[in-house]
């Protein structure tokens, strides 16, 4: 254990920018009846800059040094919310956004890197959010690609507030009273880089989320899975 917490392994930090950094179109996929897909155009950043450092929708700021990283303070850019604004969901009341606030590392190793995070919603349902995911890397020519895998983990106030339907929710609503539990759900993706020629890439990247049994079983969602993914034009500064 003591060899895993020296500073050897650690990538130094530097007052530049290192990274992608660029705009990108982002598609996620609605599990809830009546939602479509969202999409928008946002910024896109998988860069670090000294301490801080944004990894798509994860920003922060490195701390101690900790193995092939550091120990993060970390928050999550999410769009897990929704309003009860159609036809379908009338009488049910808006699931506010969460704000996810924690801390995490990012471990780039020989073997590959692993993003290890947990987080508190600092909105309304102040529920628990845990993740791990390992990504690879192999080439292709000038094409690189990264196989993903993770899980995650959230607790019974986060499962509960987006997709449970309280006994004053079941009366207004129609649809029967649901108490959801905590979920674990296993998560699959793909990333891909392309150099368009000089500084220029896209960076592309597709996941699916299996949904738990918990989710899947509420009366207010109608997948499996979810879908989700980005395609981004960006500079990489080296």
């Amino acid at each position: 254990m003591s060899s895993f917490l020296t500073h050897s392994q650690v990538a130094p930090l530097t007052d530049k920018l290192v990274g992608d950094a660029g705009g990108a179109v982002y598609l996620t996929q609605s599990v809830v009846r009546g939602k479509s897909t969202d999409t928008s155009v946002l910024p896109y950043g998988f860069i670090d800059y000294g301490r801080m450092f944004a990894r798509v929708d994860t920003l922060g700021v490195k701390t101690v040094a900790l193995g092939y990283g550091y120990l993060e303070l970390a928050g999550r850019l999410s769009q897990d919310g929704w309003r009860a604004n159609t036809p379908v969901l009338a009488g049910l009341t808006d699931r506010k956004t969460s704000i996810p606030l924690g801390i995490g590392t990012f471990q780039e190793t020989p073997y590959g890197a692993f993003f290890l995070n947990a987080f508190v919603d600092a909105n309304k349902s102040h529920g628990t959010l845990l993740e791990a995911t390992y990504a690879a890397q192999f080439r292709l020519g000038n094409w690189s690609f990264y196989p993903q895998f993770g899980l995650e983990y959230r607790n019974v106030k986060y499962t509960n507030y987006f997709y449970g339907v309280s006994p004053a929710e079941s009366v207004t609503s129609g649809y029967a009273a649901y108490s959801a539990t905590a979920s674990t759900t296993p998560v699959l993706g793909l990333a891909l880089d392309v150099p368009l020629g000089g500084p220029w890439m896209i960076n592309l990247q597709l996941r699916r989320k299996w949904l738990d049994s918990t989710v899947q079983n509420s009366p207010l969602v109608n997948k499996k899975t979810q879908d989700s993914g980005f395609m981004a034009l960006a500079y990489r500064f080296n």
